[in-house]
């Protein structure tokens, strides 16, 4: 049986929900670090500013900075990511999740911290262009937890906030669906501990992308 979808849109975040990409963003920006000559920032703390804008991401990482050093900054985690990229692969059952949700005739989407040249080369890599009906990134609106990515998805799509859905691996993703008026949901295995996720009432944590596609299919 089939049953009545609660949510029209689903909105995901990109690095650590569907690809499995957020150990190697936190040591380009470790090595990007290094290569500038400071402080190089723990695993935790390159780990917690995944899901932000680039350049916002690296001013939480690199605060001893001048700001006319974070272009160079920038440059060099985009050398050592762009390096590597080719690595990354999706969670297991990511695939399987989103055709399930198309053929319930959920509208799917991304918003992420990722940069519009990076997020289009990765759904190409990953040949998901055709499975999402519309993105943000970082660097076309306003950074996480700025609700302003949400607010054009739902209305490029024509969808209300009672009946969008937010997915992330950070208090980033679920900051920003609070802030926009939707409900949300946390996964385990990205770049946040589950047990900041609370003060954001989620509907559910999942610890592995079929837990989630298993939850969406009853309650999505």
């Amino acid at each position: 049986m089939t049953l009545p979808r609660q949510f029209d849109l689903i909105a995901f975040d990109w690095d650590g929900t569907l690809f499995d990409s957020t150990t190697l963003i936190a040591r380009c920006i470790q090595a990007a670090c290094a290569d500038v000559g400071t402080a190089i920032p723990t695993d935790e703390a390159a780990s917690y500013v995944i899901g932000l804008g680039l350049v916002e991401a690296l001013q939480h990482a690199a605060p001893g900075l001048t700001r006319e050093q974070y272009p160079a900054l920038a440059d060099r985690y985009r050398h050592h990511y762009f390096a590597k990229q080719h690595e990354i692969v999706l969670f297991p059952g990511t695939l399987e999740m989103l055709a399930a949700l198309k053929a319930r005739n959920h509208w799917l989407s991304v918003a992420t911290g990722k940069s519009r040249r990076g997020l289009d080369e990765a759904l190409r890599t990953a040949d998901l262009l055709r499975h999402f009906d519309a993105t943000r990134t970082a660097d076309e609106t306003a950074s996480k937890p700025n609700p302003q990515m949400l607010h054009e998805l739902m209305a490029e799509l024509g969808v209300e906030p009672e009946r969008t859905l937010m997915i992330g691996d950070t208090t980033h993703d679920l900051q920003m669906a609070v802030n926009a008026g939707v409900a949300c949901i946390g996964v385990s295995y990205g770049a946040h501990a589950p047990e900041a996720f609370e003060a954001f009432a989620p509907r559910f944590v999942a610890h592995s992308v079929p837990e989630l596609a298993e939850w969406l299919s009853h309650h999505g």
